[in-house]
């Protein structure tokens, strides 16, 4: 058999697994674009009911205007009715805008009917009778206009809690499917029924058969859009024979205001186009495995023993990992030259992508290995500030007993300072471990920087000179100091690798304008008014390329072991969260200078924010319920506010203290830990707290909170930080109980 032969049945057989797999890949694309296009179908749906759950809020908040409207609070029926058609000119979406009496009366409407209308029976009325200040939706058809609508009615009540009226706002359902019927496919259909199947919105194509108002309660594609976990998207075939594909919306709130939203698309048309890819695919997969046996047939006619028997060990080398394996020239012209060259190339892109999967491999451990040592850091931070908070409480009662005591007093002040160090401790590896949201507030930051000196200095060594230029009259800068800490650290550390034997660092802070011409490292301009902190070393600089990559995550010219590479990318992150930019110029041989830019703001008086607290008296009567999962943290805590006058409930877990809550008795406020085995922290449990009882007060303690706590109504939470003091217990409790309530 001669060699032409033979390499044409090599060929052959080996095209034959690629070309099933590539047959295989050809189908499972098929699947995928059919899989795509009913994904699409569901995605289209929960789309139109996110727009439609906008439009309720919008609608809302709409009413919450109009119900402080003087207009509406007359009985001029007249002058009602004029007003609510003024309001319907600019908002079209509405068929009316109506007022409804308390006995369920129509009282005036924007369609200006004079119509009498009771509306006792619809229940959409009935829920805005008995609401507190939320709106009450129901898809009807209706009574005045005949069309289906949304109602989306809202309790106007009187200071004293009485229902004054019912403020009814009928969103136009046609229209809505109309905008959005423009915005599918001409292929999608949009249907929306109410929870009781009745058609409010039919589609528009001749294919539908339901006419609107018609009901399709019993029909398959009914028990598919109210199954309560039921799946995605579903073929439902119609009484006329026609296959359809339909998804529908499994929006929570969309389903509670009673509308189903469903959007649908003929199967055929679903799988003709992915079928047509299939044989154009097929086709070309056919045309390419001819053209490509002749040019083998015509290949095979040349002399390519030796050519061929090079390719051979070179493909064997490969086959058994020698990445390093090339085919030494000369090539020979032509196919089997390129066929060499390309082999070449081949080995070395395979050789450089291992290498590649190498360094990532390690700097994904690194990136593992920090990301636990920060888990860590943030669970031993929680229990070490549990244990401080027992300690410094303790030392503080023992110092009051051993007042007359010198020795034992100066005993008790002692422990309490090292308790002190060691919650400034803990704070600082939060810090390092980037486990503390960024809480920025004005300060000074040459003060700052000022405070660092003796850290950084010792940082350096003796081998380097260090000195601090402060320009006058600094601007305010709303900054993280503690972020700002570890940031100038990293800046001081990489300046200090970069100078091992000796140089001189010098840290500054003065006021910069910057124009458009001032880039940041990414090239941007970013003028304005600037705080500038510089870090200026005499090191061994950057070359050019070194530079260009210094502020990507993991990138480091140090050694294995010696660096993660996410320093600078860490400087880099701050200060552009802090609102700044980042400024770098270095040279080989002729050190690097780092600038950080945070942005002025307007200034503001300088108060000390915890002396209002101080000055409030810090004894009290009132009830604290108190949530501590700790039991010496509870204990100490306990003791503490029983000293100070109040009276405690003393709880371990949020669901004990939510039966403690349902019991009659007063509680005026809530003192919770943020952070509680069990399954419910801090906030969940002030969120239920209130709920069962509004207007009372909350406030937190937390040791460690990786993420900043909010109140129920959104708004920042009033947290006092383990450990804490005993006057800063007093103080910052009587402030909490002193204000008005936390959520409204």
């Amino acid at each position: 058999m001669s060699l032409r032969t033979r390499l044409l049945i090599l060929v052959i057989a080996a095209m034959l697994v690629p070309a099933c797999l590539v047959g295989l890949r050809f189908v499972q694309n098929r699947i995928s674009e059919i899989n795509a296009a009913r994904a699409d179908l569901t995605a289209s749906a929960d789309d139109i009911a996110s727009d439609l759950s906008e439009k309720i809020q919008g609608t809302a908040q709409l009413h919450y205007g109009l119900a402080r409207a003087r207009d509406l609070d007359t009985r001029d029926k007249a002058a009602c009715s004029a007003f609510l058609s003024d309001v319907r000119e600019e908002y079209p979406q509405f068929t009316g805008i109506l007022t409804i009496d308390p006995d369920g009366r129509l009282f005036c409407d924007s369609l200006r009917t004079n119509r009498t209308l009771d509306l006792n029976d619809r229940a959409y009325f009935k829920q805005a009778k008995v609401s507190q200040g939320a709106v009450a939706v129901e898809p009807v058809f209706g009574r005045l206009t005949g069309m289906s609508v949304l109602q989306i009615a809202y309790p106007v009540r009187s200071d004293a809690g009485a229902l004054k009226f019912v403020l009814l706002a009928s969103f136009n359902l046609n229209k809505f499917a109309e905008f959005h019927d423009k915005r599918l496919l001409a292929e999608k259909e949009i249907l929306l029924t109410d929870s009781k199947g009745t058609v409010l919105v039919a589609p528009k194509t001749g294919g539908w058969s339901e006419p609107v108002g018609a009901s399709i309660a019993g029909s398959d594609l009914f028990r598919f859009a109210v199954a309560p976990d039921g799946e995605a998207s579903r073929e439902v075939t119609d009484r006329s024979g026609r296959t359809q594909v339909w998804g529908v919306a499994r929006s929570p709130s969309i389903r509670d205001a009673g509308l189903i939203i469903l959007v649908g698309r003929s199967k055929d048309g679903l799988v003709a186009a992915a079928n047509r890819r299939l044989y154009e695919d097929m086709a070309i997969l056919a045309v390419a495995s001819l053209l490509l046996l002749a040019g083998i047939w015509l290949l095979a006619t040349v002399s390519v023993g030796r050519q061929v028997g090079r390719l051979a060990t070179m493909a064997k080398r490969l086959e058994l990992g020698d990445l390093s394996a090339r085919i030494p020239p000369p090539h020979p012209s032509g196919e089997l030259g390129g066929l060499m060259a390309l082999l070449n190339g081949t080995a070395e892109s395979l050789e450089q992508q291992r290498a590649a999967i190498a360094d990532l491999s390690h700097k994904l451990s690194q990136s593992q290995k920090m990301e636990a040592m920060g888990q860590l850091t943030g669970g031993v931070a929680h229990d070490f500030n549990n244990l401080l908070t027992v300690i410094l409480g303790n030392s503080e009662h023992l110092a009051d007993r051993l007042a007359g005591n010198k020795e034992l007093s100066k005993i008790a002040a002692d422990i309490a300072t090292a308790a002190e160090r060691g919650s400034d401790l803990t704070r600082s590896l939060l810090a390092f471990a980037r486990k503390q949201p960024l809480r920025p507030r004005e300060i000074d930051i040459a003060k700052q920087v000022l405070g660092m000196e003796q850290l950084l200095r010792r940082s350096l060594g003796e081998h380097i000179e260090c000195s601090f230029a402060f320009g006058a009259d600094l601007w305010p800068a709303s900054v993280d100091p503690g972020q700002l800490a570890t940031a100038l650290l990293n800046l001081v550390l990489n300046a200090r690798d970069a100078m091992p034997d000796g140089g001189k660092l010098t840290v500054e802070v003065c006021n910069s304008s910057l124009g458009v011409s001032d880039l940041d490292v990414n090239g941007e301009p970013r003028p304005g008014d600037y705080v500038m902190v510089a870090v200026t070393d005499t090191g061994c600089g950057m070359a050019a390329d070194v530079a260009d990559r210094a502020f990507e995550p993991f990138f480091t010219t140090k050694e294995v072991g010696k660096g993660t590479g996410l320093g600078l990318s860490m400087v880099y992150g701050f200060a552009q969260q802090s609102g700044g930019l980042v400024q770098m110029q270095s040279a080989q041989g002729q050190g690097s200078v780092v600038r950080l830019f945070f942005p002025r703001i307007a200034a503001t008086p300088n108060e000390d924010p915890g002396s209002a607290e101080r000055s409030t008296a810090p004894d009290g009567s009132e009830t604290i319920l108190v949530v501590e999962d700790d039991d010496m943290v509870r204990a100490y805590v306990e003791s503490e506010l029983r000293t100070l006058g109040y009276r405690v409930i003393a709880t371990s877990n949020g669901p004990a203290a939510l039966e403690v809550l349902r019991e009659p008795g007063d509680v005026h406020l809530l003192f919770t830990d943020v952070v509680m085995p069990g399954g419910m922290f801090g906030p969940e449990l002030a969120l239920q707290a209130t709920a069962i009882r509004p207007g009372l007060k909350v406030l937190f303690t937390s040791g460690y909170s990786q993420d900043p706590v909010k109140m129920p109504d959104g708004g920042d939470a009033r947290v006092l930080t383990k450990p804490f003091k005993r006057q800063d217990l007093a103080a910052t409790l009587r402030s909490a109980l002193s204000t008005s309530s936390d959520v409204r």
